[in-house]
This record gives C-alpha cells, structure tokens and sequence, in this order.
C-alpha cells in the first residue's frame, strides 16, 4: 500500500490544552479528518474553537465514544486520567492515541493489555520527541550501520523552564518533572537500549525550584544498565538558565558506535555524525522550523504531532504496529517509576521488580 492511498483516519481530540498541537496537526494533514474536539473546560474549548476556525466540539467524551464516525480518539488528559480514558476508547471500538506517559499507575496495565488484545484496536504512545526531524534521521542512519553497534546512548533536557512555576497545577505536589520532562529522553534510552534490567539515580530540588513552591527534584542524573552489560545515561535539569542554542539544544539524544557517533539535537533541528569511514556531516532542517514550531515562540511543536499522527494512520490503514505500542508505553512507566523509587531509596532499582508486583511478566511489555 501506498502512503499517498491511504484512507484518512477520522480522529476525535480529548484534552485541548497539549492537545491544541494535535488540532493544529490533524488540521493540516491530508490523512487525518478531524471529526471532533472535546474538552471539559468549555472556555478552552470555545478559545480553541475560534483560534482553529472549527467548531466540531463537545464538553462530553461520552459524545465522541458515541460518534461511529470516528475511528480514533487522541488523548491529552492529566496523567491519572489516561487509564480510564483509554479503556473507554477500547470498550467502544476506537483506535487509540496517548500522550506520555501512558497511564501512571501499574495496577491499569494487565487490564488494558487484555481489552486491547480482546478489541484488536491500535494503540499507540505519543511519545512525541521521535518524530523530530534530527531524531528520524538518527533513527535511519543507526538503522543503515552508519555508527557500527551501539556502545552506549546519553540522552539529556535541560531547559529553563522557570515559567511552568506560573501554573498552579505544576506547583501540585503530584507534579514530577521526572514524569513531565525526563521521560522525553528516557524514551531515547528505551529506543536504543531496550531491556534495562537496573537504575541508579540522585536528584535534587535546586533553590529555583524550592523558592518557585516545587515539590520535587529539578535537577537529576540516571545511570541504566541493560541486560547485556550496557549502560547508558540520562540527565534532566528545569528551572536554571541554559547555554544559546547554538551549544545546547535542550534536548539531544547521543549514540556512540564501535565505527561512528551521532547526536540529534531536538530544538534547532539539527544532526551531527562522524560516519564509518570517518566522514564527519552537520545537517539542519531551517527550512522546517514553519512545520514544526507554529505558535508563538517553541512552546507548542505541531509538526512532530503532525508527524506521528501520520505515521499511526498509516499502521491502522495497513494493519502494522505503530511504536511505541502499548506494551513498550508501560515497559517506560515501569522504568520511570524504577527511577522514581531509586530517588527515594538511594538505591538500583530493578524495573521488572516493579512488574512483579503487579504480577506483569517482563517478556509481556517489552522491558
């Protein structure tokens, strides 16, 4: 099947705050129709409905599970609200798009794996920082042999997030910048170096944060150690300045090979590789900033949302597993959660434990 022939995929929006990305994505894309846009805060909804030009909202998610013209729902609730969003979606026959992390309560997993298994409905994670440009051609050339064999992956993001202390939900002490930030480059980790078997990590609260009223660390450093003997590393830091773009790009994903390194640098669409035979390539993607930054400064990014909804509507019009899956999003939520209790413990923490109590099998989630 061709991409260009696909049939569109009718999609229904729940969560119009991270979701205006995804209205704005749907909207400008040949192979998804959007059907219908729900948010319980019909404020937002009526903002959200004079900004797009579309007027096909709902305060009620019931109305979109009821809709038979739509095939898919995209879901941008709070975190605790995932689970019980999802199985709706599955009990009524839809495809299913989540945003990270998938549900935040492992208790959820196995009753989900079964529904979706039992409804043959896709589920898929928007795990969104994959699908930037410099992520996707890391991705190819890892792919093609251009580094040789994985050696070892350092993901990081720091970003001068100071301006989240504005919001009164991220001053909650449920709110985790592990769960909220970190888990953008530990999905690099999980992409590269799937079967973590053990994390040790240290975090703090850095007196940004603890003025600024957060409850929890701001500032942390993860070692991963995979079943194979390699490790990897991950560090995240969010309420300090950072350096020009031109040094840092917020969020970068580094892959060193036994023949090659890359670094994809998310926030100014930039690629670096030093290829086998000793080639060294910068590559940018200016021409690209209009797709993926289409609002007001860098704070919303439609075109990776763009890019994945793309990339799920063609796995649904062809029948092939979207990544990350449902079992790789809970294998993640188990690896977060691992790295949550070291923080606590002040010691490794092994995810598949953390399974065990819930009575998951690792083999079943892709650890």
């Amino acid at each position: 099947m061709q991409y260009q022939t696909i049939k569109p995929l009718r999609l229904g929006i729940l969560g119009l705050g991270e979701g205006r990305s995804t209205l704005a994505a749907a909207l400008a894309s040949p192979w998804i129709e959007l059907v219908r846009i729900c948010d319980i805060n019909e404020s937002l909804g009526r903002q959200r409905m004079k900004e797009f030009d579309f007027h096909a909202y709902t305060a009620n998610y019931q109305d979109l599970l009821d809709d038979p013209s739509i095939d898919a729902v995209a879901i941008y609730t709070p975190d605790q609200l995932h689970a019980a969003h999802v199985r709706s979606a599955l009990e009524h026959g839809k495809h299913v798009v989540c945003t990270k992390p998938f549900i935040d309560d492992l208790s959820d997993a196995l009753p989900l794996l079964r529904l979706a298994e039992q409804t043959g409905k896709h589920v898929f994670v928007g795990q969104s920082s994959r699908f930037f440009e410099p992520m996707m051609r890391q991705r190819r050339d890892f792919e093609a042999g251009v580094i040789g064999e994985l050696i070892t992956v350092e993901g990081y993001y720091h970003a001068d997030h100071r301006w989240f202390l504005q919001k009164t939900w991220a001053l909650e002490p449920s709110f985790k910048w592990l769960y909220g930030g970190l888990s953008h480059p530990v999905d690099f980790i999980r992409w590269y170096l799937p079967q973590i078997t053990e994390v040790m990590g240290y975090g703090m609260l850095s007196r940004n944060g603890r003025a600024g009223g957060l409850h929890h660390a701001d500032t942390m450093h993860f070692i991963f150690r995979a079943r194979d003997g390699r490790i990897a590393r991950v560090s995240g830091a969010y309420t300090g300045p950072v350096q020009p773009v031109m040094r840092d790009s917020e969020m970068s994903c580094i892959l060193r090979g036994t023949e090659g390194c890359s670094q994809a640098d998310y926030m100014d669409l930039r690629y670096a590789v030093t290829t086998r035979t000793g080639e060294e390539q910068i590559i940018t993607w200016e021409h690209k900033l209009k797709h993926y930054f289409r609002f007001e400064g860098k704070s919303h990014h439609a075109g990776e949302y763009q890019n994945y909804l793309e990339y799920f509507a063609r796995s649904v019009a062809e029948g092939t597993v979207a990544y990350p899956d449902m079992q790789e999003g809970i294998g993640t939520v188990a690896l977060l959660q691992a790295m949550d209790r070291s923080l606590q413990t002040g010691k490794p923490v092994k995810p598949a434990d953390l399974l065990a109590e819930f009575g998951i099998e690792e083999s079943t989630v892709k650890l």
